[in-house]
């Protein structure tokens, strides 16, 4: 952050009841540069500027957490080993000069006897007249080879880069001149993938709420040292970088990436919201989907409740209920009354071949005026009371092909997420995972376990969707289409499109 802000006491938000939430998360989430999201003793923890946290039981559902004995500006956090290192930065009298440092501790949870934050010292520093201004630290060990970074700075001069212990988390070479790798940004982290080192930073203003203009740039390297290039091939050294996520719909000023790699090549990322305006415009905790493409990271929507085509991205067939279906707008039927094209259901359509398409009649000229959507109202007389079967067949528009997606109420979520229930939509026959790892709709929805379903953005921008749990078993199992009219429950696999899906509105 540019300016140095401290509050006395914890910065907490909840809720405003003014309509659906541009965000994903519940609770208070109230926080600004918040570190990376970090796990510990089944929690998480993410912790701010001016000593704010927050903490959550399952990533969905935040709530104020303890405040960490050093109070600074844009805290980071890792976990290595039996350690977790967090690194605070305070400005001392007046910016550009600053110190991080670093403290650790073996949890973060406060209830648990191995709770005690022990001083490291300081691992960065400036001292008011070089081109740098040591905050806003981000840490990041490389997967590769573990060794340990960490990346600092502000709009008062370079991001700078220093190498660290990661047995101590404390400074290796304190000799060592800093590298310097950006400019004209702050808030900086840095990650891995597929053979590229990317450096991740907060463009624009920052601290003054839906004025603010916060948004988050980035360029990559094949080595961590940089240079790191954008994709027009500016260094961001000299102030390129291209844009992973700005401003949109009701939140303004995105800042301070954080990778959260969920396994089975699943990821997300946290962030904050300098002023969301459904929430009063506070500054507030985010969490998106991470998606890749051409190379470069891009940032995934969170699912909004609506209505959806569940297509199969492999074999391009839908989920439907085995029923059999009625044409949208009745069947068409040929001359003297014989089967025309379409088949399934009853009445619709009649006369000869007609003129061009739209003049009506006849089984090419359509009907004249705009066909209705169908309604489940409108055929589900015709469906079994008990329990139905589901398959896969070619989307027609038809009304057990259209699923109602919402939140489920009560239910609790994951890591950026509430747990959905998945209906037919007009109807509360709901989606449900079976013993044996099969699927059935049942005719009510009743919030089991086996009626809940985590459904998560994948890096190609399609969807995995996971039961919260399978009766009789203990394996995590994904919708899976086998074949082009089948679907069932199997272990994911990420290099297989059959569990990958696209969820289309009507």
């Amino acid at each position: 952050m540019r300016y140095a802000l401290l509050f006395a006491g914890s910065f907490l938000v909840t809720a405003l009841v003014v309509g659906p939430l541009a965000f994903a998360l519940d609770g208070t989430v109230g926080i600004h540069d918040p570190s990376t999201v970090v796990m510990s003793n089944g929690r998480f923890y993410t912790y701010g500027t001016g000593g704010t946290s927050l903490v959550s039981d399952d990533g969905w559902t935040w709530r104020a957490g303890d405040t960490l004995p050093r109070r600074g500006l844009a805290p980071d956090v890792i976990h290595i080993g039996d350690r977790f290192y967090a690194y605070v930065a305070a400005n001392i009298g007046a910016q550009p000069r600053a110190d991080v440092n670093m403290i650790w501790s073996k949890t973060l949870d406060p209830t648990s006897p191995d709770y005690k934050w022990e001083e490291g010292g300081v691992v960065a520093s400036s001292d008011g007249v070089e081109d740098s201004n040591a905050i806003d630290p981000g840490i990041f060990r490389d997967p590769n080879d573990g060794r340990l970074w960490l990346v600092y700075g502000s709009y008062f001069g370079y991001i700078r880069l220093v190498e660290l212990d990661p047995k101590t988390g404390k400074r290796l070479h304190p000799g060592d001149q800093p590298r310097n790798l950006a400019i004209n940004c702050e808030a900086s982290d840095m990650m891995f993938h597929d053979g590229w080192y990317y450096l991740l930073a907060t463009h624009g203003s920052c601290c003054r709420g839906a004025d603010s203009g916060y948004n988050i740039r980035m360029g990559r390297s094949r080595k961590v040292t940089g240079p790191f290039l954008d994709n027009m091939g500016v260094d961001m050294i000299v102030g390129g970088g291209k844009q992973l996520i700005g401003s949109g719909g009701r939140v303004v000023g995105p800042g301070h990436f954080g990778l959260l790699d969920q396994g089975d090549g699943v990821y997300r990322f946290s962030m904050h919201w300098e002023a969301d305006l459904d929430r009063g415009g506070a500054s507030v905790l985010d969490i998106r989907p991470l998606l890749w493409k051409d190379g470069w990271p891009v940032a995934g929507e969170n699912l909004k409740e609506g209505t959806y085509e569940i297509q199969s991205a492999r074999t391009g067939t839908s989920l439907e209920l085995r029923v059999e279906g009625a044409p949208v707008g009745g069947a068409r039927v040929g001359r003297g009354g014989s089967g025309g094209f379409g088949g399934r259901g009853a009445g619709g359509f009649s006369g000869g071949r007609g003129g061009p398409p739209g003049a009506g009649p006849g089984i090419f000229g359509g009907v004249g005026v705009p066909i209705p959507a169908q309604q489940a109202a409108q055929v589900s007389a015709n469906w079994p009371s008990g329990n139905i079967d589901v398959r896969m067949a070619n989307y027609l528009l038809e009304a057990q092909q259209k699923w109602a997606i919402a939140a489920a109420p009560g239910a609790g979520g994951y890591l950026g997420s509430p747990y959905f229930r998945i209906t037919i939509a007009g109807t509360d026959r709901a989606l449900a995972a079976t013993q044996g790892g099969e699927l059935v709709t049942v005719p009510a929805f009743s919030g089991v376990p086996e009626q809940l379903w985590r459904i998560e953005e994948l890096p190609d921008a399609t969807w995995r969707i996971t039961p919260k749990s399978v009766p009789g078993s203990k394996d995590a199992l994904a919708l899976s289409a086998v074949g082009s009219s089948f679907a069932t429950l199997s272990k994911f696999d990420p290099a297989s499109d059959k569990q990958h899906w696209l969820l289309r509105m009507p």
